[in-house]
């Protein structure tokens, strides 16, 4: 299946998992912002893990498309329609050549949304990675966001996908932490670089999401945490979800395109699902924080696991014939004065 970007969005980028196992050589992670997000879509359209897709930033492109698949929108609620009719989240639809892919905006609280397709994006591989880091135009899609005019390939699709036209999750299936839930987060061992009053402030107090929010970090602002002895270390690694506090003392969390070493005091890191809901976090948004046990952090790693392993076998349930599914109907849909042909489903009791 071929796709043509026609309308590229705000900001389109292929991603998967990310460049993992080369930051001690200075190359950057990138990958999606919502993994969970990510995963669930691969698994919907029958992907492996580690399949690229698209991953979408606040106003979604508008996609032609060559040939026939499967495509699935995840994360983020940004009006995910074909041929002008809404589709929804977590749903998978079955494409046919000329079908046009759109997104109507956002219309909850996210911003960022996985488009993925049977057989993921077909880009090359770089480092084990097709994902893109447009700071150094590495990966994905000539290492940019996608733009009018692009072209790209979908890979060759499981045996599964073709048969899961149709099937759908609630959105609830994935572990996902409340909008207004504090940020968990382990601390560390630069956490004794802080003072005690300085440690209180950071756990107690309010922070807003700044202009500066993007794929590299989220910077806040509110209260300053105080040092004992300055904000400067000798570099080390930079995790994903690291809260690093500089001279200023306003937190900056570290996310998917983050830089691979920093010199600035880190007082922790924030847990999976926690890296979640900030991804979907707007300028004037606010942050609390709350400490968490690492035993706290790798239980939600597993509660995320064990989602997604669901989420598997209910879709091959589906492409069994063992689940409850549909007969498709074509119907004829007129949307501000043009006409669609659309296959619907009628879910059978």
């Amino acid at each position: 299946m071929e796709l043509t970007i026609k309308k590229s969005g705000l900001l389109t980028t292929v991603q998967d998992l990310g460049r993992w196992g080369y930051q001690s050589d200075g190359i950057p992670v990138a990958g999606a912002m919502d993994i969970p997000a990510l995963r669930a879509a691969n698994a919907m359209v029958g992907n492996e893990d580690t399949a690229a897709a698209l991953e979408i930033s606040f106003m979604g492109p508008e996609i032609e498309v060559s040939g026939g698949g499967t495509a699935v929108c995840t994360g983020a609620d940004l009006g995910f329609c074909v041929n002008g009719a809404s589709i929804g989240n977590y749903r998978v639809v079955s494409l046919k050549a000329g079908d046009v892919i759109s997104f109507r905006g956002m219309t909850g609280t996210g911003c960022r949304a996985v488009l993925a397709f049977g057989g993921g994006i077909d880009v090359p591989v770089v480092m084990k990675s097709r994902s893109t880091h447009t700071r150094s135009k590495m990966g994905g899609f000539q290492g940019r966001a996608l733009k009018s005019g692009d072209k790209l390939a979908t890979g060759s699709p499981s045996p599964l996908a073709a048969k899961l036209g149709g099937f759908s999750v609630p959105a609830d299936i994935l572990p996902v932490q409340s909008a207004d839930a504090p940020l968990s987060v382990v601390t560390g061992l630069q956490k004794d670089a802080f003072t005690d009053e300085g440690i209180k402030t950071f756990f107690s107090e309010e922070y807003t999401v700044t202009a500066e929010n993007d794929r590299m970090g989220c910077r806040l602002d509110g209260p300053d945490i105080a040092h004992k002895d300055g904000a400067d270390i000798v570099s080390d690694a930079i995790p994903l979800g690291s809260v690093q506090i500089p001279g200023h003392g306003k937190p900056i969390i570290m996310l998917a395109d983050r830089q691979t070493t920093g010199g600035y005091t880190k007082i922790g890191v924030i847990s999976p699902l926690s890296i979640q809901a900030l991804a979907q976090k707007m300028q004037g948004h606010k942050v609390r924080f709350r400490e968490v046990s690492a035993a706290f952090a790798r239980e939600e790693l597993k509660k995320i696991a064990s989602a997604i392993a669901r989420i598997k076998e209910l879709a091959e349930k589906y492409a069994a014939g063992s689940a409850p599914r549909g007969k498709a109907r074509h119907i004829r849909l007129t949307v501000n004065g043009k006409s669609y042909d659309v296959i619907c489903e009628e879910i059978m009791q």
